[in-house]
C-alpha cells in the first residue's frame, strides 16, 4: 500500500446540496462516505445571499447557512467531511485512485463526483463587489427579489433568451444587452425576446461598470454602465438588478478522458440515472445538469447517486 492511503466505500468529491445530500444518503446506509468539499465548500449557493425557493424554510435563508445546515447534517451520520480537493483521479481500474492536495492518497469502491459548474462572469471589479447584492448568475434562482423592479441581463445565447424572458413576466422591464446586433440564440428564442413587450434590446454594447450604494445594509445595485462598441459612448441603465447569463462551466478537468461530456464538458449520465460511463462512478448535480442548476434538483441527484452507489456495492 502506498504511504499515506486511506480507503473509503465510497469517496464524494465536492460539496453543494449534491454532494452534502449525497454523503447523508451514503452514511445511512453504513457507507462510510468521505468527503473533500473543494475550493469552494458549500458550492455556488455560498455565494447567494438569500434562498426562498428550497423546501423545509418557509421564512427563506441565507446560502452559507443552509449549506452549514446540510454539512452538519451530513456529519451527524460521521460523513468524514474535509478540506480541500481532489486533484488527480485514475477511473481506470477499481479500486479507484485519488490524490488530494493534502497530500493523501484514496482508494474508494465508489465515486460520486458533485463538483458543481462554475457561472462564467464578465471579470469587472464591481461584478464580483455586488455579486448577491444586486448581481445575479441565475435567474430562476433570485428574480422573485426583483418583482416589479427594472432589470439588466447580459447575453446572446438559448440560456440568456430563456432567463430574459422569465424574468419578463416578474419584473417591470428587462434591458438585454448583447455586444453584438444579433442573437446567438435559437430561432424561436430570438421570437420570443424580440415580441415580448417588456425586453428592451441594447444591442451593440457590453457592461463596463456595476453601480450602486455600497454603505451599512443598503448595498445595492442601482445601475449598470455599457459602452457602445462602436462609438465608444457609455450610458447607465438604472436597474435594481444585474443578470449575467453568458454560461457556466463544468468543473470537470480532471475527469477529462476518462468519462463520457458532452460538448460543453458536462459529464454524461444514463437516462433516469447518475450512473456516468464508468461503473462505480456517479454524477450528481450541476457537473452533470446544465439545464435546471437548482439547489432542490441537485440535492434530489445526490439522493439518487448515493442510492445507486449502495446498490451498485451490493450487486
Amino acid at each position: 500500500m502506498i504511504e499515506n492511503t486511506e480507503k473509503t466505500k465510497c469517496l464524494i468529491i465536492g460539496s453543494g446540496p449534491a454532494g452534502y445530500t449525497a454523503a447523508i444518503y451514503a452514511a445511512r446506509a453504513d457507507l462510510s462516505p468521505m468527503m473533500y468539499q473543494g475550493l469552494q465548500p458549500g458550492g455556488q449557493l455560498t455565494t447567494t445571499t438569500e434562498v426562498d425557493n428550497f423546501p423545509g424554510y418557509p421564512e427563506g435563508t441565507g446560502g452559507p447557512e443552509m449549506m452549514e445546515d446540510l454539512k452538519k447534517q451530513a456529519e451527524r451520520f460521521d460523513t468524514d467531511v474535509r478540506w480541500g480537493l481532489i486533484t488527480e483521479i485514475d477511473l481506470s481500474k477499481r479500486p479507484f485512485i485519488a490524490k488530494a492536495d493534502d497530500g493523501k492518497v484514496i482508494e474508494a469502491d465508489t465515486v460520486i463526483i458533485a463538483t458543481g459548474a462554475t457561472a462564467k462572469w464578465l471579470g469587472i471589479e464591481s461584478e464580483s463587489e455586488y455579486n448577491g447584492y444586486g448581481v445575479s448568475a441565475c435567474a430562476t434562482c433570485d428574480g422573485f427579489f426583483y418583482k416589479g423592479k427594472d432589470v439588466a441581463i447580459v447575453g446572446g445565447g438559448d440560456t440568456a433568451a430563456e432567463e430574459a424572458t422569465y424574468l419578463a413576466k416578474l419584473c417591470n422591464k428587462v434591458y438585454m444587452i448583447h455586444r453584438r446586433d444579433e442573437l446567438r440564440a435559437s430561432k424561436a428564442m430570438q421570437n420570443k425576446v424580440l415580441n415580448t413587450a417588456n425586453i428592451e434590446m441594447v444591442w451593440n454594447h457590453v457592461p463596463q461598470e456595476v453601480v450602486g450604494e455600497k454603505e451599512g445594509f443598503g448595498k445595492k445595485v442601482t445601475g449598470v454602465v455599457v459602452q457602445d462598441v462602436k462609438s465608444g459612448e457609455q450610458k447607465t441603465l438604472n436597474v435594481d438588478g444585474f443578470f449575467v447569463a453568458i454560461g457556466h462551466k463544468p468543473n470537470t478537468d480532471i475527469f477529462s478522458g476518462q468519462l463520457e461530456m458532452d460538448e460543453m464538458g458536462y459529464l454524461v449520465t444514463k437516462a433516469d440515472s447518475t450512473k456516468t460511463s464508468v461503473e462505480g462512478v456517479f454524477a450528481a448535480g450541476d457537473v452533470q445538469d446544465h439545464v435546471f442548476r437548482q439547489a432542490v434538483t441537485a440535492a434530489g441527484s445526490g439522493c439518487m447517486a448515493a442510492i445507486e452507489a449502495e446498490r451498485w456495492l451490493s450487486s
